[in-house]
C-alpha cells in the first residue's frame, strides 16, 4: 500500500525523482495519467491492468463514460525510471497538474498521486477542515 508524502523538484527537462519507497512498489514500469483534482495518478502495472479491465467494460453508448475514457487514456503514458531514479512527466500531464517546479508525491493506497506543491498545499488547507466530517461519513463503510 502506498502511503506518505515526499517533496521533490522537477528539472528543466520535466524529469522528477521518484521517491525510493514508491519506486520499490511501482516496479520497473508503471502508468502515469491525468488524475482527478489537478493531480496525476501513477499506477503500478498490475493495478493499471486491473483498472483497464474495468474501463473496457464501460458501455460504448454512455456519453459520460466515453468522455471519461477518452480523456483518461489520451493522457496515459507508460513510464520507466531512469538510472538516476527520475521519470519524465510529459508536457500534457504537467499542464494538467500545473507542475512547474516543486512537486509532492503522495501515497493513495493502490496508486501514487503527483501534485504541484502549490496546489497540494491549497488542497490540504481545505481538506483538513473536512477531514473529521469525512471520517464520520466513512464510518458507514466500516472505517
Amino acid at each position: 500500500m502506498f502511503k506518505g508524502s515526499y517533496e521533490h523538484t522537477m528539472d528543466d527537462k520535466g524529469r522528477v525523482r521518484v521517491p525510493n519507497k514508491f519506486r520499490e512498489e511501482l516496479g520497473e514500469s508503471f502508468t502515469i495519467t491525468r488524475g482527478i483534482g489537478q493531480c496525476l495518478f501513477v499506477f503500478p502495472q498490475k493495478e493499471w491492468e486491473n483498472f483497464a479491465e474495468k474501463l473496457r467494460a464501460l458501455p460504448l453508448t454512455d456519453k459520460k463514460a466515453q468522455t471519461f475514457l477518452r480523456v483518461l487514456l489520451a493522457s496515459a503514458n507508460d513510464c520507466e525510471v531512469d538510472k538516476q531514479g527520475r521519470v519524465l512527466l510529459p508536457p500534457l500531464l504537467r499542464r494538467h497538474a500545473q507542475i512547474t517546479e516543486d512537486v509532492v508525491f503522495i501515497g493513495a493506497a493502490s496508486r501514487v498521486e503527483i501534485w504541484s506543491k502549490e496546489l497540494w498545499d491549497e488542497y490540504t488547507a481545505g481538506a483538513n477542515e473536512e477531514f473529521e466530517e469525512s471520517l464520520t461519513e466513512l464510518a458507514t463503510f466500516g472505517i
